[in-house]
Parts: structure tokens; C-alpha cells; sequence
């Protein structure tokens, strides 16, 4: 009965749904993709792919005018009488031929700065004939690559999904998306509801094509397209752009069209390149062409990212609207040659919705159910943009090859090719997989762990651990066993672990282990592994400081609610002092001093210990809360994307108890609030505040103090946000109250990019201020000026401060260097 009643909608379906479809060409023949077809008097309707194909749904038979209209073209009205579906209609284009009239020649003042201010003026106007929505969204997302390499970095890459051909190029992604969109302009809200999402070769069909990133908007100062990039219809537009009338023509309905030529003043400045379409006396945008090079939006790999747009006039509202959009992007960079192309196309406008104070939650995305299982038939009724040949192989070859890789047949195949033993594999580590099943059994490699510090001398870990997924919906479970061994101190020291997690909802996360592990001083862990074999190694310098524990713990972690997120921890564990067993460096003692003790505070004391060997309980409970939190809500899956307008705070509360020494128990309070604070085109600014507070001043054993994170190293690997430049690593520590916080500015282009030739070297300046009080001791405090984004060409990862601190009387200064690969 299910199935009769399907394909009695089916038929009633194509019954009253008809089509028009044909080829859209330039007068050369060569296709034109990106083309606007829609019937004359109505806003949208379908866009040719890029083969230049269309095809544009009727409801019945009968005379219709059809409007085919792009960028760069004369727009076309064709005026048929269709008698019967399919109704096949090609065209062909006439080159747009734009003219200077013989006043803007003449002029003394430049036309387009005053066709650009009259369109800056009336922003405000033209936008509230569109501030409440709501539309139907299509979007198609698109990823070729050519050339790829078979392997990358030691690592056999596959082929992609099966998209590739003999010589390793083609389809790499494929997915498309039919939503249901609401956007509000005051209060700014936007909501998506997916009702099809389809990606090739993909089971659950879930696409991250998201409207909300398509909705770019050259009516606002700051442009989200890739980075932060400022509007030529910015208020300050004049600053970073020049403007040039290339020429005008008339559409469709007889109004006059502008063609701007937008110039950057500086080629590295956060702008776009291209053209803008202004429709005279209105003011509003007819059509965009423009571009934006890696440099420009602060991404080096990025070769080059286009943007077209295309609006449309609604008489329902007087308005220009936006019908349909393409994103092209080309990057080189590693060996991998990408392009691609995002194409969005928006219909069944309305402009006087019916909103309420429920419309718009802090939930921005939601999947229909079932939306990730809709047949073909579905998307050939509903798809604006048909899909191109090599688009429609794709599908038939990843769908096919989609019910083969899923037999276990295919992955024992599979799993046989991966779980083969190299000659490195104790070195490098090994993992045997069984695919079907969903469980794999790994080992850690002697290089994953590896270490040198003055205790334990050169020190690595065997480890070996079992993980089963239970369903494709984040639960799932892991055991194993982890062995450090120290070689100079002859010591290994295990420890077992087992890991649980129930769903990528709220994430629930559980994790017992026990066993005997060596830990730094400060529980901040300052100082990585790899800083510290190093320095030690070629500098004798023994930074990391550890004390050797043995214990059972127990944690558990959850979102409890959107925004808030619970965790808590309980400890029991003897902890003993450490002594050093090696002196070895490739550095010669004769030419530097030896390495300092173990001892945190004298690092002259070989003998004694900052503390005594005792055993405690340690409970910690903690929230989270990421006020009025985003989150996209997936199937079986949450996403949570946070609020940029509100600070995050953390509390933390850590009760020691049960100690050998009651003198060791202690009560502490800490907190911690952060912030990313996006400033549009003046950079991003950063802060992060912190405090804490004992219930009651004691003597406790000095892991258990309150400490900051230094930093001695002129080479930096960790966060600056949570760290000081110059401090050293063990000076301030307290059992009583503190206070630090960490500033920073990151100007990006808005400073540096003006200065003439300075600009060309495309650096950002970037300004810090951190500050330190405890309560028995003087505030200490630095300031950093800097420059980021150094390097040549799409290499730029390095970046230079210059830090200077004060602290009781005593000024110190130095320079610090950062590999920073995320900008």
C-alpha cells in the first residue's frame, strides 16, 4: 500500500509539474553557466549549470515571457506558447555593450564615488524592504581535484571516495542542500531548516552546506567571505577602495544600470577586486562580480576566491533581492591542486512573514527527519540548477560504489592492505582494524612518547588499546595500558585506562584509570615534552620539573543543558619526590653550567625536596557557561557553534581531603572568563581573566598552589593567552588569592596595510598586555608588540614579539618567536 500511494503522488506530480529546459550559450557557443531563468514579472526561478543547461518548472500549459539574465550579458525576454512538456528552449547570449555617455566623460567629479555614496546613503532604506523573510534555499557544493598525490607525508591517501580517474583528478565532494530559511535584520537572526540534503557516496547524507555562510552581505561594513573583509559599501569604503564607471546599459524593464570598477588602494588590504552593478535612483544592487586573492583574506594557500551574485527586482516590496550566488575557489599548496565551486539559489520569497518571539531560539539549523534520505525522483522535481554530466557520473558511481564498500567482503579487503606490519612499525606504532565489525586493536609507537628530562633520563611508552564503536552516533568505548619506561632511572611505570562516551549530543564522557605516571609542579603543564629534550639536549637547560604519583581516578564530563557543561573529577593518589639521575646533553659541560636539580624553588638543591612524600583525595567539580550559545542541531549529532557578542565563564571548584598530613587539605575557588572579540576590519581582539581563592591559607604542598604559567624559551609552541613571555616557570605560586589577565590586539591589516611599502610585506601588527597580582606578592606585568603573518609567498607561519616586563623595581625585555599555523 506504501508503495502504491508513493507512486500515485509521483504521478500526480509529474502530472502538474511540467518543464522547460534547453542550453544557454554565448554567441561563440560556449556554454554559460550561472545564468538566471525565471518567468517574467516573478522574482526567481532556475540557473543553468555549468555546462549552461537549465531546466524551469510550470505548473501548466500556456503563454509565458521567460527571462534568462547574467551578469555581463544582455538580458533576454522570450515570449512562448507551450503546448506540451518537456518544452525545449536553448538561447543564446549578446555580450553586455557598456557605454560612457558623454556627461560622465566630461564631468569634473568622479560618477561612481557619487553613484557609490548615493548607494552608502540609502543602505539603511534599501535593506529594510527586506529585514523580515523567509525563502526557499538551494545550494550545491563542489570539489575537484587534480593531479593527486597517492601518498602524503608517508601516508597512503586512497582515492577519495572513487571520484578519481587514471590520472588522479576529479570529484572529490559532491553534496546539495533544499532548505527553508528565516532571517530577521533587528535583532539580527537568521534560522535554516533542512528538509533534502544529499552528499555522493555518502550514506547519511548530511551536507555542511549552510545558508547562513552564503548569506554575504556587501550592504554591511565588514563582509564575512573567508575572513573579515570591508565592504566597498562600507561606511569607510573611500579608505580602502578607488571607484571607476566603466559604463552603463539598461535592463529589462528600462532602468539604468552602472557598472563600477572597484580598485583596491593597497593590494594586500582585507578588500575585493571586480565589479558591482548599481541600479541608478534606487541605489541597490543589481548584480556583483569580484574576487578576493589569498593575501587578502589572510589565507595563503588560497590561490584565489570569486563571488557572483545576482539580484533580482520584487515589486511585492519594491526591492532588489538576491536569486542566486556562486563561490569559486583554486588552491596550491602541498602537492593538492583544489577547485571548486559553491552555487546557492534562493526563491518563494515572502516579505511580511509571520514571526514570533519563538521563531528564533539559539538553535540555527535543524534536519528534517528523513531529510538525509530523499530518493532521486525528489531532487529531479525540486533541483533549481540540473546537474552537469560529469556531476551526475559521480552520483552513479559513488552510490554504486557505496553498497560495495560497506560489504565486509570490501573491508576485510581493505583492512587486509591496512593492517599490514612494516619494518617501522615498533617504532612508529601499529593499529590492525576490523572494519565491519567497528573495532581496532593499536599499539603506540616507541616515538610517540618520546622524552628527555633529568629524572628519568631518555624515557618513552609502549602502549596498547582496544576501541569499540557501538553506532554511528557517538557511543562507543576504549581500554588499554599505557608503560613508561625512564633509561637512566631503570623505573617503568604503567598505568590502565577505560574510556566511555554515549551520543555527540550532549556528549557524555566517562574515564577511569589508575596506575603510576610522573607529573609537572604546576598542573597547568607549562612545559612540553619535546621543549624540554630540546633545551636539555642542546642547551642543558632542565626546565621540567616532576614528581611521581601513584593513583586511581575517576572523571565525568557533559553538556547539561545548551551552554553549560559539567565536569568533575575525584583523585586518590601518593605522590613522591623525584631526584635527578642524568646529566647527559649534547651540550659540553665545560661551556655551560650543569644541569639544575629537581627541586622547583632551589635548583642548586640536590638533596632536599619542595615536599614530602604523602598520600591525598583530590575532588574537583566544574561548569562551564557559553552565554546564549549557537548550535546546529544534525542528525544524531549537536554542533555547537558559541556567541562572539558574550564572554565564556568557567568556575571551578577543588576540594583536597583525606590527606596523610591533615595540614595538606585545602579548599580553592578559581575562575576564568575568555573572550574572541571580532572587531571587523580593524583586526580581533582577545582576552582571558582569571582568579582564584583559597577558603583558608595554609601550608600545603606546593603542586597544590595556585600557579602562573611562565615561559623561558625564545621559541614559544604554546597558548599566549594563558602564559606569560618573560616570567620564569616557578616564581609565582600562592595558597592564598591571584589574579592575571591576558590582552591582545590583533590589527591584521588595518594598521601596517597603509603604510606605503610596508604594506607590500602584507605583515599584521599585533599589541598585548598581561598582568599578574598574588596576594603575598608584587604585581608583576608585561607589554608585547609584535608582527604576525611573516613569511614568503603562501608560507606564513611565523611570528615575532617583542616583550617587556616589570615587576618589583626590575625591568627585563626580549624577543619571542611563534610558529603560528592558525592565524
Amino acid at each position: 500500500m506504501k508503495k502504491i500511494i508513493t507512486l500515485f503522488f509521483l504521478f500526480v506530480s509529474v502530472t502538474f509539474i511540467g518543464q522547460v529546459k534547453g542550453k544557454i550559450t554565448d554567441m561563440k557557443n560556449n556554454p554559460l553557466s550561472f545564468v538566471s531563468v525565471y518567468l517574467d514579472n516573478t522574482v526567481t526561478g532556475a540557473t543553468s549549470n555549468d555546462n549552461g543547461d537549465y531546466i524551469l518548472d510550470l505548473i501548466r500549459k500556456g503563454k509565458y515571457t521567460i527571462v534568462f539574465q547574467f551578469l555581463g550579458f544582455k538580458t533576454v525576454k522570450k515570449e512562448v506558447e507551450i503546448s506540451s512538456f518537456p518544452f525545449y528552449l536553448n538561447v543564446k547570449l549578446e555580450e553586455e555593450s557598456v557605454q560612457l555617455s558623454e556627461i560622465s566623460i566630461s564631468t569634473k567629479d568622479n560618477p561612481a564615488n557619487r553613484i557609490i555614496r548615493n548607494v552608502i546613503a540609502n543602505k539603511d532604506k534599501n535593506t529594510d524592504k527586506f529585514a523580515n523573510y523567509t525563502a526557499k534555499f538551494y545550494s550545491r557544493g563542489l570539489y575537484r581535484i587534480k593531479d593527486a598525490p597517492k601518498k602524503f607525508l608517508g601516508q597512503t591517501l586512497g582515492d577519495f571516495g572513487g571520484g578519481l580517474d587514471s590520472t588522479r583528478s576529479g570529484i572529490i565532494y559532491l553534496s546539495e542542500t533544499i532548505s527553508d530559511i528565516k532571517f530577521q535584520k533587528k535583532p539580527k537572526n537568521f534560522k535554516e531548516n533542512i528538509i533534502a540534503s544529499k552528499v555522493s557516496g555518502q550514506d547519511n547524507g548530511i551536507s555542511f552546506n549552510r545558508a547562513e555562510d552564503a548569506n554575504i552581505n556587501f550592504y554591511e561594513n565588514s563582509v564575512e567571505f573567508g575572513n573579515n573583509l570591508v565592504s566597498p559599501l562600507s561606511t569607510n569604503a573611500f579608505s580602502y577602495y578607488k571607484f571607476k564607471l566603466e559604463g552603463t546599459f539598461y535592463d529589462k524593464n528600462g532602468r539604468l544600470i552602472n557598472k563600477i570598477k572597484i580598485l583596491p588602494k593597497r593590494k594586500n588590504d582585507p578588500v575585493f577586486n571586480g565589479s558591482l552593478y548599481i541600479v541608478e535612483d534606487d541605489w541597490a544592487l543589481y548584480g556583483a562580480d569580484v574576487s578576493v586573492t589569498g593575501a587578502q583574506v589572510n589565507i595563503p594557500v588560497v590561490d584565489v576566491l570569486k563571488l557572483k551574485q545576482n539580484y533580482n527586482y520584487s515589486d511585492k516590496n519594491d526591492a532588489w533581492v538576491l536569486i542566486s550566488q556562486s563561490i569559486d575557489f583554486r588552491v596550491n599548496a602541498l602537492g593538492f591542486k583544489f577547485d571548486g565551486r559553491f552555487s546557492s539559489a534562493f526563491s518563494n520569497y515572502d516579505f511580511i512573514p509571520n514571526f514570533n518571539e519563538k521563531t528564533f531560539t539559539n538553535e540555527v539549523l535543524t534536519f528534517e527527519k528523513e531529510a538525509t534520505e530523499k530518493d532521486s525522483s525528489y531532487w529531479i522535481t525540486l533541483r533549481p540548477v540540473p546537474l552537469t554530466t560529469e556531476e551526475v557520473k559521480d552520483y552513479e558511481v559513488k552510490d554504486s560504489l557505496k553498497v560495495v564498500r560497506k560489504s565486509k567482503k570490501y573491508l576485510d579487503s581493505v583492512n587486509k592492505k591496512q593492517n599490514k606490519v612494516s619494518f617501522l612499525s615498533p617504532i612508529t606504532g601499529y593499529t590492525y582494524k576490523n572494519s565491519f565489525e567497528k573495532w581496532s586493536l593499536s599499539y603506540d609507537g616507541l616515538i610517540k612518547d618520546l622524552g628527555f628530562n633529568t629524572v628519568q633520563g631518555f624515557n618513552t611508552s609502549m602502549g596498547v588499546s582496544y576501541s569499540k564503536n557501538i553506532n554511528d552516533k557517538g557511543n562507543w568505548w576504549s581500554a588499554g595500558v599505557n608503560v613508561n619506561y625512564g633509561f637512566s632511572e631503570k623505573i617503568a611505570r604503567p598505568t590502565f585506562f577505560f574510556n566511555k562516551k554515549w551520543n555527540n549530543i550532549s556528549r557524555p564522557r566517562m574515564s577511569i584509570s589508575v596506575g603510576v605516571t610522573t607529573a609537572q609542579f604546576n598542573g597547568r603543564n607549562p612545559i612540553s615534552k619535546m621543549d624540554n629534550l630540546v633545551r636539555s639536549l642542546l642547551r642543558r637547560e632542565n626546565y621540567l620539573k616532576i614528581f611521581e604519583k601513584e593513583f586511581a581516578k575517576i572523571r565525568y564530563s557533559e553538556e547539561i543543558k545548551n551552554g553549560i557543561y559539567f565536569s568533575s573529577s575525584l583523585e586518590y593518589a601518593n605522590r613522591k619526590p623525584l631526584f635527578n639521575t642524568n646529566n647527559y646533553s649534547f651540550a659540553r659541560q665545560s661551556k655551560t653550567k650543569p644541569y639544575t636539580s629537581n627541586n622547583p624553588l632551589d635548583p642548586t638543591d640536590y638533596i632536599n625536596t619542595v615536599f614530602t612524600e604523602h598520600s591525598i583525595a583530590s575532588l574537583k567539580v566544574g561548569a562551564t557557561f557559553i552565554f546564549n550559545q549557537k548550535y546546529l542541531s544534525y542528525p544524531h549529532r549537536k554542533f555547537n557553534i558559541g556567541n562572539t557578542k558574550y564572554p565564556s565563564l568557567s568556575l571551578t571548584y577543588r576540594k583536597n581531603f583525606g590527606a596523610s598530613n591533615s595540614e595538606l587539605n585545602s579548599d580553592v575557588f578559581v575562575a576564568n572568563i575568555r573572550q574572541n572579540i571580532d572587531a571587523g576590519n580593524y583586526g580581533k581582539l582577545a582576552y582571558n581573566i582569571g582568579g582564584g581563592l583559597f577558603l583558608k591559607k595554609k601550608n600545603i604542598a606546593f603542586m597544590d598552589n595556585l600557579q602562573a604559567n611562565g615561559n623561558q624559551l625564545l621559541f614559544i609552541t604554546d597558548n599566549q593567552l594563558s602564559s606569560f613571555g618573560l616570567l620564569e616557570y616557578y616564581k609565582f605560586y600562592t595558597n592564598d588569592r591571584y589574579a592575571e589577565a591576558h590582552l591582545e590586539h590583533n590589527f591584521k591589516g588595518s594598521v601596517l596595510g597603509k603604510i606605503p611599502l610596508i604594506n607590500n610585506l602584507n605583515f599584521h601588527l599585533v599589541g598585548g598586555v598581561k598582568s599578574l597580582f598574588m596576594a603575598d606578592k608584587k604585581p608583576y606585568s608585561e607589554y608585547s608588540l609584535g608582527l604576525d603573518n611573516i613569511g614568503f609567498g603562501k608560507w606564513r607561519f611565523l611570528r615575532i614579539d617583542y616583550v617587556k616586563s616589570f615587576h618589583a623595581g626590575i625591568k627585563n625585555d626580549g624577543f619571542l618567536l611563534r610558529l603560528n599555523i592558525l592565524n
